[in-house]
């Protein structure tokens, strides 16, 4: 029978694992149970974690965040209930962002074509005026262009072009976005 490793740590420092450990525990007593309205407070537990919050922002109390010190938001963005930020890596989203239910923004993966399967962690952003619609995942190193929209449900494994709609698994740009009033 084949000796095989099934399972690898990453090697996170006792600090990190130590904030993390601070960060669930706040998250828990500061964070999730806070009423909705409370978006104010929740930017100002997050900065007091080492996120980046721009004014107006809304993150809603059911967000979840791996680290909020990978986390930079920019000014009058939503971020809704249900919505994963798995931070390993930076995760950048900017001006007048929305970002919907139960979206998985995933900044790290492994490397399964190597023994132990290694962590790889790659920054993600989510340029101005995007908005990523409910339910979508969008993969380790994707930038999403200004003004893009994905589509509900969609698997994005690939940049975004600016000004475009983009749909599907995997995610592809399908039409130019286009505002009437």
């Amino acid at each position: 029978m084949e000796n095989i490793d099934t399972f690898s740590c990453p090697s996170f420092s006792l600090k990190n694992r130590i904030i993390r450990v601070i960060w669930s525990i706040c998250y828990l007593f500061f964070y999730k149970y806070t009423p909705v309205p409370l978006h104010g407070w929740r930017s100002i537990v997050l900065k007091i974690f080492g996120a980046k919050m721009g004014k107006s922002v809304h993150v809603y109390p059911k967000v979840k965040i791996w680290a909020p010190w990978n986390i930079e938001i920019g000014d009058e963005s939503g971020i809704a209930n249900d919505v994963i930020l798995y931070s390993q890596a930076k995760i950048i989203v900017g001006k007048r962002v929305v970002i919907s239910q139960g979206t998985y923004i995933c900044a790290g993966t492994h490397d399964y074509t190597k023994k132990g399967h290694p962590l790889i962690t790659k920054p993600i952003i989510l340029k101005d005026n995007t908005w990523v619609a409910a339910e979508a995942f969008i993969h380790p190193g994707v930038t999403i262009g200004e003004g893009a929209v994905i589509g509900a449900r969609s698997v994005v494994t690939k940049d975004m072009p600016s000004w475009m709609v983009c749909a599907g698994h995997p995610c592809k740009p399908i039409k130019t976005r286009i505002f009437t009033d």
